[in-house]
């Protein structure tokens, strides 16, 4: 075998199994750590990333007007922020969120208005950091990122599964949901 990177390979898959375990590279970039980071929406149709921030008032509270703030990452461009369109939080990306009467701390429950089926709350942990509960398995777990597969072969987009990534609240684990809506 002349090919010493032929060989690594060929010694590797016999070590591990098979090749793509390997290396799973993510393929789409991450957003920088924020405190007020709630989670991120990463497609498949391009490296652009929909950020779900809390908006805090002054005395770190949540903004009760509009808890959440929306934004791009535009990853394609100059990984620049910008706001989303009008038509973007009307039809995909944006959020209704309404204040929940029952909790001690202010709370809020919202739904995405593309996907209005599984409802979340968005407030403030014991510690005061921002964290937004959102069904994954059944659960109300806390939210960290989505992935969209997004068929864009038709006229109109269609998704083909959403995959869910968060922690669960009491043990701390990580927990993963893959539906198609």
């Amino acid at each position: 075998m002349n090919n010493p990177s032929a060989f690594i390979s060929i010694f590797l898959w016999l070590a591990i199994g098979t090749l793509p375990t390997i290396a799973k590279v993510e393929p789409f970039p991450t957003p920088p750590e924020s405190a007020i980071r709630l989670f991120y929406i990463q497609r498949s149709s391009n490296s652009n990333v929909v950020v779900y921030d809390a908006n805090l008032t002054s005395n770190k509270a949540l903004n009760a007007k509009n808890p959440v703030h929306t934004y791009w990452i535009r990853y394609t461009e100059k990984g620049q922020q910008e706001e989303l369109s009008s038509i973007q939080k009307t039809l995909a990306y944006g959020l209704y969120t309404n204040k929940i009467n029952t909790e001690l701390e202010p709370s809020y429950e919202g739904y995405f208005l593309a996907y209005r089926k599984r409802k979340f709350v968005v407030k403030l942990d014991p510690k005061g950091v921002p964290i937004a509960l959102f069904p994954i398995n059944g659960k109300l777990q806390i939210l960290k990122r989505v992935y969209v597969n997004v068929d864009e072969s038709k006229f109109m987009p269609s998704v083909n599964y959403i995959e869910l990534f968060g922690k669960d609240p009491v043990s701390g684990k990580e927990v993963y949901e893959r539906f198609k809506p």
